[in-house]
């Protein structure tokens, strides 16, 4: 397991000194177990010892980034640290927590940068494909606009204030992810319960947990990345499209979607801007970059997700609408893993 997380970061052309926050979520394990065994330097900074306890040695943790001396020695930093966003309703208190707890870390991470005697070359600051609001079927590069809602403006806050260590001679890539897809987080039914729900047509733009780890190792080896920088497969799938996808896979039926009008009525802009809408996303800069995902494709993917074997299940077994309090309670007090968190 360590030679193949390891060979993750294969990128890096030398032993780094890595700063990560959002060390103990979803991507953050991963990323620290790759880089911890192919013997970069990581320091993790993190308040939650008892998850920090979970995570692959060796590596230095610290609860304040003030704990950092000003000749300490860093090469890069990724910044994955914020509030999930699909664990609960989107109401002020939630709303304010996204917002505050990734400008915070953010905030922090650039002051770090400022007083560090000999700068980081790189930040890889997290964002999200919300960036670029609601759409269609419109195909979305990084060139293109945002449009307003929620997470535009979450992101749009925490993208101006990552920039703020360019000032300081740091090359600073803006990483807007997409849903991030992998084994180790329960069922992944359940785990993407939000987007069975949909309307269908969305987009999913996501991509596959080492592939992001891949392309972060990329990133950080390769000056050409600079600016906003999508992290998304380049093959994305309409929610109609993924549930066909896990159902082939695990040799079943695919469960039709709850009505529209249910969920805005049962979780307002959360539903809106999360189950039924989307944004098909593609990644330019990665591509022009010569990155290769070793998943294009979510038929790609979902073996080395789902352990390489489908589920063996009657084909007859019945087809059924979940009752809208069995299918929200699976999302809501645990929510879609989120990207960054």
């Amino acid at each position: 397991m360590s030679a193949e997380a390891a060979e993750l970061v294969s990128a890096l052309p030398h032993r780094q000194r890595v700063l990560v926050t959002g060390a103990t979520g979803f991507i953050g394990r991963r990323l620290v177990e790759a880089l911890a065994s192919a013997g970069h330097e990581v320091t993790v900074l993190t308040r939650d010892h008892a998850k920090a306890a979970l995570l692959r040695p060796p590596f230095r943790l610290v609860t304040d980034l003030e704990q950092i001396a000003d000749d300490a020695a860093i090469d890069a930093v990724i910044n994955l640290a914020g509030e999930p966003i699909g664990n609960g309703l989107w109401m002020r208190r939630k709303r304010r927590r996204i917002m505050s707890s990734r400008l915070r870390v953010t905030h922090a991470v650039v002051c770090l940068i400022a007083r560090l005697r000999q700068p980081p070359a790189v930040l890889i600051s997290g964002s999200s494909v919300g960036w670029y609001g609601l759409w269609q079927d419109e195909t979305l590069t990084e060139f293109d606009g945002g449009k307003r809602s929620f997470m535009h403006r979450v992101c749009e806050a925490w993208e101006q204030a990552a920039r703020k260590a360019e000032k300081y001679g740091t090359r600073v890539v803006r990483l807007r992810l997409g849903p991030v897809l992998g084994p180790g987080g329960g069922r992944l039914d359940q785990a993407l319960a939000p987007f069975k729900l949909g309307r269908g047509e969305q987009w999913m733009s996501w991509i596959e947990r080492d592939d992001l780890v891949r392309l972060m190792a990329h990133i950080v080896a390769n000056p050409k990345y600079v600016g906003a920088v999508n992290a998304t497969a380049p093959v994305p799938v309409t929610n109609a499209g993924f549930a066909r996808e896990i159902a082939r896979f695990r040799r079943r039926p695919a469960r039709p979607p709850l009505p529209a009008s249910l969920l805005r009525l049962l979780a307002g802009e959360l539903a809106r801007e999360l189950w039924l809408g989307g944004q098909r996303v593609l990644p330019d800069k990665a591509d022009a970059a010569g990155f290769k995902f070793r998943h294009e494709t979510l038929r790609s993917a979902l073996p080395a997700m789902l352990g390489g074997q489908p589920r063996t299940e009657s084909v007859n077994e019945q087809v059924r609408t979940p009752e809208a309090p069995e299918a929200l309670s699976k999302i809501l007090p645990r929510g879609l893993e989120n990207s960054v968190g």
